[in-house]
């Protein structure tokens, strides 16, 4: 086994049951029997992929020449995207949809890199258009090896949902491409259990594939894999991935995995104990009048909720419905649109919000101050006020940002006049401490920090070395900076004090 385990759970064979063992299936799930708020959800994507396949996807041909659309529209495809659009279209259950699922899923597997020993064996295509990854690739850039995971929890899903809908030749070879997933990932041995997106769902994928396929050692390396992250997690109540609205998104739909099909009682407890604490843990950062999640954020894609599409306001969308939903208008070309295709998988599942976390999320429960401890060296903390939130992260100074990453440890959004979010975000630094209280953010680093601002209206003199005055905003900066410089952009505004050993933002609402 080539997991980098730094704990080893020893577990006997002889209580895992595999002869006789059943995967806890979800109720069958039903379109009519789902509330309107998800069955709305759920059709926005529907008609997005019904549009792409009318206008360019009757170019389908023989799967496994890696050519399946036209050229134009082949690099733009995604394989993944495709396989949740088969799985919406079992659910659907329309006149054509099983027919055109059974097409569109014979295609994907068909994407399935097949090369023995290789880091990417046993993941997809990113799209059609991808080449055979070349000597020596470069993992993100020439293959994504996390597709695995996000395609061969779809293909189990619609296993475990939908097999009356599909042949059984063709339910044979889903379990096939799912085990060769599995073990490209097993030989590839790159998953640690502490990054958390792809690690819970290879929990449980390789459940789910131990047990179909009748692998003993793979059930048990699931179960020691799912003990490992549910003592991390246990440790602070907390995932090392923290707080991102796009990734905690796909922990809540790999959660709902575990709940709904792990295949002992113990895993869908975790699964079920994890989400609960997951959502509650949202709910704390949430501030319901700005429809935003307080920073810091460990990987984030955006600073406004209502301006991208994040997984966990597609979740939040089938619960709240659309007009409290932190989400922008959903319509082909939304910044981020892809995550719009959990639809179909939060649709099945469910999305299970304990009832205090829901009600933070329908309104603002008032001012508070947060603090969570990460890992032994890592303190997230956040202040959420009516109008104004912001977080920071203390590492003990063993993470800085490049300008490059998702790390975001110093974050302010607060609500212009207009009625819009305004927003700060630290986007370069040195290794790096940030603490958030009432008062603003306390910084602690030795060199360059650079923040970058977007708020309506801005003007390059608003900003002084020692005074923000932003709309509905002002900040007071004290530092020992060498130097200020403002560079000014058509969205934002990037500032950059140089050669600081410490600073702090006092934040206050514009009079």
């Amino acid at each position: 086994m080539i997991f980098r385990f730094s704990t080893l759970v020893v577990l006997s064979l002889s209580a895992i049951a595999i002869g006789n063992a059943a995967l806890a299936v979800a109720e069958d799930p039903s379109l009519a029997a789902m509330t309107p708020e998800v069955r709305e959800t759920f059709s926005i994507p529907m008609e997005w992929g019904d549009r792409d396949w009318e206008a360019h996807a009757k170019s389908l041909v023989a799967p496994g020449k890696g050519s399946a659309y036209t050229a134009d529209k082949a690099e733009d495809t995604s394989v993944r995207g495709l396989s949740w659009y088969a799985l919406g279209l079992l659910l659907r259950d329309g006149e054509t949809d099983n027919a055109r699922a059974i097409e569109i899923l014979n295609f994907v597997m068909a994407e399935q890199f097949n090369d023995p020993g290789k880091p990417w064996d046993g993941t997809y295509r990113t799209s059609p258009a991808q080449p055979e990854p070349p000597a020596g690739a470069a993992i993100w850039k020439d293959y994504d090896p996390n597709w695995r995971e996000f395609i061969g929890t779809t293909f189990a899903m619609i296993l475990e949902e939908f097999p009356d809908r599909i042949p059984q030749e063709l339910q044979r070879r889903l379990e096939a491409s799912i085990d060769h997933a599995v073990a490209g990932e097993i030989l590839d041995g790159r998953l640690v259990p502490t990054y958390t997106n792809p690690a819970l769902m290879f929990g449980f994928l390789l459940d789910f594939a131990g047990v179909r396929s009748h692998r003993p050692d793979w059930v048990a390396q699931g179960a020691t894999w799912q003990a490992l992250i549910y003592a991390s997690f246990n440790r602070y109540g907390t995932f090392d991935e923290y707080n991102s609205p796009t990734y905690s998104g796909v922990d809540l739909f790999a959660l709902g995995l575990w709940r709904s099909y792990g295949s002992t009682a113990a895993m869908r407890e975790m699964g079920a104990n994890m989400e609960a604490a997951l959502w509650r843990d949202l709910a704390a950062f949430y501030n319901a009048n700005l429809k935003n999640i307080a920073g810091p954020f460990d990987r984030g894609y955006g600073m406004d909720m209502q301006s991208y599409v994040s997984v966990v306001g597609v979740a939040l969308r089938m619960e709240l419905g659309e007009r409290l939903a932190p989400l922008p208008k959903l319509e082909p070309g939304v910044e981020h649109g892809g995550d719009v295709w959990f639809a179909p998988h939060f649709a099945i599942l469910g999305v299970r919000i304990p009832l205090d976390a829901l009600e933070a999320f329908r309104s603002f429960k008032g001012e508070r101050q947060i603090q969570r401890q990460i890992t032994a060296d890592r303190i997230a903390t956040a202040w959420i006020g009516r109008d104004a939130i912001y977080g920071g992260e203390a590492t003990n100074k063993t993470r800085g940002v490049d300008g490059h990453n998702q790390f975001h440890p110093a974050t302010v959004q607060w609500k212009l006049p207009s009625g819009k979010i305004g927003w700060i975000q630290l986007t370069q630094s040195p290794p790096i401490d940030v603490r958030a209280d009432r008062r603003g953010l306390q910084i602690s680093c030795s060199g360059d920090v650079k923040f970058r601002i977007h708020a309506q209206g801005i003007e390059a003199s608003d900003l002084r070395q020692s005074d923000w005055t932003l709309p509905g905003l002002a900040v007071h900066i004290a530092s020992d900076a060498g130097k200020f410089s403002v560079d000014l952009k058509s969205d934002f505004v990037d500032v950059t004090y140089s050669s600081i050993s410490g600073m702090n933002l006092k934040i206050l609402p514009s009079p």
